[in-house]
């Protein structure tokens, strides 16, 4: 399990996929998402701008699940 900390009340899916490093640059989230699957809290999602909050779990294939931590201070 990987952890990505934000440090704002939700990050967007698009933000998440580039801090992640599973995208080089935001432009690639539309064609990524419409390409493989990728499960946030076990549901199919593909909107670029979906939030992701503190302990949502996003699963992308080829990759240990993410968990959405607040930024320890």
């Amino acid at each position: 399990m990987y952890y990505v900390e934000i440090d704002a009340e939700y990050i967007t899916l698009q933000q998440f996929l580039k801090a992640a490093d599973i995208i080089s640059s935001g432009g690639m989230a539309k064609h990524y998402l419409a390409e493989s699957l990728v499960l946030v809290n076990d549901q199919p999602e593909n909107r670029r701008g979906r939030k992701l909050y503190p302990n949502d779990v996003i699963v992308i294939d080829g990759y240990d699940p993410f968990t959405i931590t607040p930024l320890q201070k």
